[in-house]
């Protein structure tokens, strides 16, 4: 309050406002209305739904699409973690994620040959093959992440520059990095389809030259160590494990309809033979005997030689007949070859030659044995049975052991199903045997107050009980209060002459009433106006000492 220069206080005029009805009545709706947006505000809190994650860590321009589609789709969003992630209400998470993932989004942070579209005039070459090459890697990822087990994947690709040389040529090399969804692997030839996929993709790069490692830095390119440890590459046990399960798979199906349920287990060992043979032979036999040969050709020449007739010196001795013959009667046969003598010139031979050639057939046999890979050389299965369960008569399961005729069927419908090959050296063992029971794992009892849906149904419950004794408090103890003071009429200020009209009052009738109201007891209500009333008392008994003198007099003169 201000101070005038007489030592009198000048009145506030907002002080006066206030202190005015109008002013109460100003303040009270004010605070009305402020008790009733902070109710409204605790309402809409406890009303909030439940935000979770839809997307995070995405590209700038897919927050905007995504963005872009939750508004056309009219879902609530806001953003956490810095504008890393997109919030939406806790039951709609899963549908906008399916109806925005349907629409290609999020598409990452890989860029492919859409970049090459953007080439602006005047791009250097090195620029331009920087890139080619961004365009190539970020197409690679894309086609890596469309594998099922692979979340996201980085290519990085090292092309050296072409050389005129070829000592100085340089083979290009890859780099795969694969971040794998939580619980997935990859098989080795998954592994070998993604070495296969970039080498293909990119000119000269050999499979060797790349490397794939996963988000844990584990090498998944190196096959070198599993293959010299088993010897065997990941397809051939994969076809061994097959056959084994196969097996196994067909005697528990043949044995359970007999036994029951989970009363047979088998398990079969295959021996697999992947090596590859081949093998030529040609073999000659001996002839066969003489008259079971078979004559292929024959070939025979036959020559005689001419008489030479008469000869030696002209005469008369060269024309004397011939002496008396003195070869025997009976003489021998002629050799081969040689012709036989007659008539006059027996006693000179005649010169003959006679060839013959004959051609067997020879036996022969040519063998070309081809043996593929992947025969099955022995296998080995072994096979338990439970005990039947026998019911008696009062209701009591009891397990007896199979009989002998029980156990030969069963052993003889394991032979069948397995392919039993006693030449091929197989084994079958049949037990009978009682199964051991699997213990019933006891979980220790969690308490109601602990139980993760109880707390999650505690914390629901909280947040609205909060909620409801907050606008309780809100509306009983401060919007109650001020909407009486506002219902509440002003107090009645008692007036010394009630029959005169006020503008007949003198100013000695007005200050006296004014001095009369600056003593009286002031009210609840009225208590504000008090001091209002009294300065303005002063003021008068400064302002005229005559009038208020008047006032005192009538008091003492009335014993007031």
């Amino acid at each position: 309050m201000a101070v005038a220069a007489d030592g009198s206080a000048v009145p506030n005029p907002l002080i006066s406002f206030a202190e005015s009805q109008g002013g109460r009545n100003l303040l009270l709706m004010l605070g009305a209305a402020i008790v009733i947006a902070v109710m409204a505000g605790v309402w809409m809190w406890s009303q909030q739904p439940d935000y979770r994650v839809l997307f995070s860590n995405f590209t700038d321009r897919d927050g905007g699409a995504i963005v872009t589609q939750l508004q056309q789709m009219n879902v609530p969003y806001k953003f956490a973690e810095g504008g890393g992630a997109i919030l939406v209400p806790a039951n709609q998470v899963h549908d906008a994620r399916l109806r925005i993932a349907a629409m290609g989004l999020p598409k990452g942070g890989n860029v492919g040959f859409e970049l090459m579209e953007n080439q602006k005039l005047g791009v250097s070459q090195f620029l331009e093959q920087v890139n080619f090459q961004r365009a190539l890697e970020g197409e690679l990822a894309r086609s890596v992440q469309s594998i099922g087990a692979v979340e996201s994947a980085r290519v990085h690709l090292a092309m050296p520059k072409a050389s005129v040389f070829v000592r100085d040529q340089q083979k290009p090399t890859a780099s795969v990095v694969l971040n794998l969804n939580p619980g997935r692997s990859l098989s080795e030839q998954q592994v070998s389809a993604i070495v296969h996929l970039v080498a293909s993709s990119v000119p000269e790069l050999p499979p060797g030259n790349i490397s794939v490692i996963d988000q844990n830095g584990n090498l998944l390119s190196d096959t070198s160590k599993a293959a010299k440890a088993t010897g065997l590459d990941p397809t051939q046990l994969k076809y061994i494990q097959e056959v084994q399960q196969n097996i196994v798979r067909r005697i528990e199906s043949i044995i359970t309809p007999i036994v029951g349920p989970n009363n047979v287990r088998a398990e079969a060992t295959a021996d697999i033979d992947f090596s590859t043979s081949e093998q030529a032979a040609e073999t000659y036999k001996p002839n066969s005997p003489p008259n079971q040969s078979t004559m292929r050709s024959q070939q025979s020449s036959e020559s005689q030689g001419s008489n030479p007739g008469a000869g030696g010196v002209p005469g008369a001795l060269s024309n004397q007949p011939a002496a008396n013959a003195t070869a025997p009667i009976n003489p021998p046969a002629p050799a081969a070859g040689q012709g036989v003598s007659t008539g006059a010139a027996a006693t000179a031979a005649v010169p003959s030659q006679k060839d013959m050639t004959v051609n067997y057939e020879v036996d022969k046999t040519v063998r070309y044995i081809q043996q593929p890979m992947g025969g099955v050389k022995r296998i080995s299965v072994a096979v338990v049975v439970n005990y039947k369960q026998v019911t008696d008569k009062a209701g009591k399961v009891t397990a007896t052991p199979l009989t002998e005729a029980e156990r030969a069927q069963i052993t003889d419908l394991v032979k069948e199903a397995m392919g039993f090959n006693k030449d091929r050296g197989d084994t079958l063992n049949v037990v009978n045997s009682a199964f051991a029971g699997v213990p019933k794992e006891v979980f220790p009892e969690v308490p109601i107050w602990k139980r993760p849906e109880m707390i999650q149904l505690a914390m629901e419950l909280g947040k609205y009980l909060l909620g409801g004794i907050a606008l309780l408090y809100l509306f009983f103890g401060v919007l109650r209060p001020m909407l009486k003071k506002l219902n509440t009429p002003p107090p009645k200020i008692h007036a010394v002459v009630d029959d005169q009209d006020d503008e007949a009052e003198t100013p000695e009738m007005r200050a006296m009433h004014a001095a009369e109201r600056s003593v009286e007891v002031p009210t609840e209500s009225a208590s504000m106006a008090y001091q209002q009333n009294l300065e303005l008392a002063k003021q008068l008994a400064k302002d005229d000492p005559k009038v208020v003198a008047n006032i005192v007099k009538n008091w003492v003169s009335g014993n007031e």
